[in-house]
């Protein structure tokens, strides 16, 4: 539920409280968003300045970074990630800015491949043909020491800073080492699509297993599992997308893993569920309306009834939902009904 200012002046109005009160809880509740990601102006200009400051040392790296050489990329990665680390420090023990202090703690992690790729050219063990930049276009055994250590980094920091942002960065790496093994695993430099598509499905929902473990665990308001959501989601559903069909069965188990996936999105209170599920559904649509039904009088009728009939049931449902969702709940192991609860 979203409380807002004025809701609690209704609630002054009707005498169930105070308007000091109301006052008073208004700005407790503004207290403690505060440190909270939401759509507000300040928090996108955060995010957006985040995520540049970071594509600048990495996908927008350009070749003539590779003049400067291994031990002067070293020094540029430690020096940058050295300011980041201080201003992490800074903007959350000082001035108790969770966000931005998460934004430059990410960036330390995401710098940890370009030192250590800058150890390698210095220790001659790089081989020719390779630059840093492509480390975020081709997929090659070869960045795995990178990733690992990237991934040792953000734990770490992970650990000491208690940041959710910092998964996101930890999240991205660890598709990247998904893909990178495909061919190192299986001994194939040019591992098939099929195969690239199984194991992102796979590490997907391992990914998507992790996140809701760390939903499970998590006590505190912050949310950890948040980018392990996305990227597990992106990762899963990409390649099972991504899949060939070659029958009508294939296509409908489609369909009902994207049903699966909306009924999914509201149980755990995680949109990206629901999102994604909502794509895949669309998607089907789309391949009956020009595929299989695409000289039907009448499909788009039975499409716009089936509609319509989901309209009406979200009119219904509220009415029915709270004893449903009790018993529900009640079959629930008691960590998931718990986690259920505080999505409500």
């Amino acid at each position: 539920m979203n409380i807002d200012r004025s809701l609690l002046a209704q609630a002054a109005a009707r005498g169930l409280i105070g308007a000091e009160q109301a006052e008073a809880l208004w700005a407790f509740l503004a207290e403690q968003q505060a440190g909270t990601p939401s759509f507000r102006f300040a928090h996108v200009l955060s995010y957006l300045g985040g995520l540049i400051a970071i594509g600048a040392m990495t996908l927008f790296m350009t070749l003539g970074w590779e003049r400067f050489g291994g031990p002067g990329l070293l020094v540029i990665a430690l020096a940058y990630a050295a300011l980041a680390l201080a201003l992490t420090e800074h903007l959350l023990h000082r001035r108790q800015l969770p966000i931005p202090a998460g934004i430059c703690a990410a960036l330390v992690v995401a710098l940890t491949p370009l030192a250590v790729y800058g150890l390698q050219v210095t220790l001659g063990f790089w081989a020719e043909g390779r630059a840093y930049r492509d480390y975020h276009v081709y997929i090659d055994w070869r960045w795995i020491l990178m990733e690992l250590a990237t991934l040792a980094v953000g734990a770490v920091l992970a650990w000491r800073y208690r940041l959710p942002f910092l998964l996101m960065p930890v999240a991205v790496t660890l598709w990247y080492l998904s893909m990178d093994l495909t061919p190192f695993v299986f001994g194939s430099e040019d591992a098939s699509w099929e195969l690239r598509k199984l194991v992102s499905m796979g590490f997907g929902l391992l990914v998507l297993l992790l996140a809701f473990w760390i939903d499970l665990r998590t006590r505190s308001g912050k949310d950890f599992a948040f980018w392990l959501y996305l990227f597990g989601m992106l990762a899963f559903w990409g390649g099972l997308s991504a899949m060939r069909s070659e029958s009508e069965w294939s296509r409908f188990a489609y369909l009902c893993i994207n049903l699966l996936l909306v009924v999914l999105g509201p149980i755990l209170g995680r949109r990206v569920f629901t999102v994604f599920g909502g794509l895949g559904v669309a998607g089907y649509l789309s391949y009956l309306a020009y595929g299989a039904f695409k000289d039907s009088l009448l499909f788009p009728f039975v499409v716009t009834a089936i509609g319509l009939a989901l309209v009406v049931l979200g009119i219904v449902w509220p009415r029915h939902e709270a004893r449903i969702g009790a018993r529900l709940r009640g079959w629930l192991p008691e960590p998931l009904r718990a986690l259920v609860q505080r999505q409500e």
